[in-house]
């Protein structure tokens, strides 16, 4: 069961960040990815973390990371900090899509349901191009 504070502090904005590794020595990564997680702790928007060895190959690594919107996850690696001792180490990332909206959450008891904030013109309005001044999440 997830405890109630997932369930409070879950919300419309909040974002899932997850990066799967695949190091040469997996048990110094983990340490090397405790100490990112320590400064991007510090930032401002940052909720949770944790780290996973898969079961059937402990040489792929998972990081997940809650942040309370987009924005601040952004804001934060922009830190001059984080840029020089944690944006390395997250760049050696699997290439594939990070970053996620959440919109379902459950545990035993109960679950919760969010709209998202995309925009439901995302896939058809560029950077820069103007759509409205309003456009409803998708």
């Amino acid at each position: 069961m997830l405890p109630p504070a997932a369930f409070i502090g879950a919300s419309t904005g909040d974002l899932l960040v997850s990066m799967r590794f695949t190091p040469d020595e997996p048990r110094a990564f983990i340490e090397q990815v405790r100490t990112a997680i320590e400064v991007l702790a510090q930032r401002e928007g940052f909720i949770d973390a944790r780290i996973g060895r898969a079961v059937d190959d402990e040489s792929l690594v998972l990081v997940n990371m809650r942040w309370n919107s987009v924005g601040a996850y952004r804001r934060a690696l922009s830190g001059y900090e984080v840029k020089v001792s944690v944006v390395p180490l997250l760049s050696s990332a699997i290439d594939e899509d990070t970053a996620f909206e959440i919109v379902h959450v459950r545990d035993q008891e109960q679950s919760l349901d969010f709209t998202g904030s995309r925009a439901a013109d995302a896939n058809r309005v560029g950077l820069g191009e103007a759509s409205a001044g309003y456009v409803p999440p998708a």
